[in-house]
């Protein structure tokens, strides 16, 4: 598998994600026209779908940087710190049904949610990065750059707000039970 296969099937996750939010809003406004069943109909399975989102980012990741060879810089170990234990999380919320896995999840969506909007903004202005990252694998650095504004901290922060946005489906639907 090529790096730019891999490269151009994760720019379109990332797109079809952003898709999968503009969904997410137009059901929220759905349901205050219509009623509750459009949300309450992907509440159930919200654990499941972000366990696939965290699971799918986390693979993408480990093929960048272990099949691939794209060395991470600090950003993105802080990114990944925030993903890898979503898909244990996650996983053992939605097998076990567990309200709980969503306040344990949240935090690591949001802060990761942060650290992806930062290095992007590092990626777009590298002025910002300081002396914080390694000058040998600055963080400014684009190793993957399709359609002018796709990078992997792009993608990954869209994968981080669908985990979000996910969670607070299923937040609504506890508070319904």
């Amino acid at each position: 598998m090529s790096a730019e296969a891999v490269t151009f099937y994760n720019s379109l996750l990332a797109i079809l994600t952003l898709i999968a939010l503009v969904a997410a809003i137009g059901l929220v406004a759905y349901r205050a026209v219509r009623g509750p069943e459009a949300v309450d109909a992907i509440s159930p399975k919200a654990l499941w779908l972000a366990w696939v989102v965290a699971l799918t980012a986390t693979l993408g990741s480990l093929i960048y940087s272990e099949v691939i060879h794209f060395l991470p810089c600090r950003l993105c170990w802080f990114q990944r710190i925030a993903m890898y234990p979503m898909t244990v999380i996650l996983l053992v919320g939605a097998i076990r049904k567990d309200m709980a896995a969503k306040i344990y999840a949240l935090p690591f969506a949001v802060g990761g949610l942060l650290i992806s909007v930062w290095h992007y903004l590092t990626q777009l202005f590298p002025s910002l990065e300081g002396g914080a990252c390694d000058p040998n694998n600055p963080c400014s650095a684009k190793y993957v750059d399709v359609f002018g504004f796709i990078s992997i901290p792009f993608m990954a922060g869209s994968a981080f707000t669908l985990i979000a946005v996910l969670l607070m489906f299923y937040v609504k639907a506890s508070s319904n039970e």
